[in-house]
């Protein structure tokens, strides 16, 4: 089993690291790569959260509560504490129609 975070953003690593979270980094996801037990954090699209929760994964999202001004720039590992970062555990999945 493996634990890997999807993240672009040496913030958000600097934010885990900060947090006791040991992870992989990753900048892009292969959700065929996932297995059954992993654990995969960042900030996916749902699509994505669903094919890994599919695989029998588990996905726990990064969420905060930003500013509108906040978005759409760099944060730092402060600002994300700042906007009450945290990491939140989700079962995904698509409903067939």
């Amino acid at each position: 089993m493996a634990t890997y975070f999807v993240t672009a953003h040496q913030g958000a690593l600097d934010w885990a690291r900060r947090n006791g979270i040991e992870a992989e980094p990753l900048t892009h996801l292969d959700p065929a790569a996932i297995r059954a037990g992993d654990t995969v954090i960042g900030t996916l699209p749902v699509h994505l959260a669903a094919a890994i929760c599919a695989r029998g994964a588990r996905y726990w999202h990064l969420s905060m509560d930003m500013p509108q001004d906040a978005r759409r720039r760099e944060l730092a590992a402060d600002d994300m504490e700042r906007f009450g970062a945290r990491l939140e555990e989700y079962e995904v999945r698509r409903v067939k129609q």
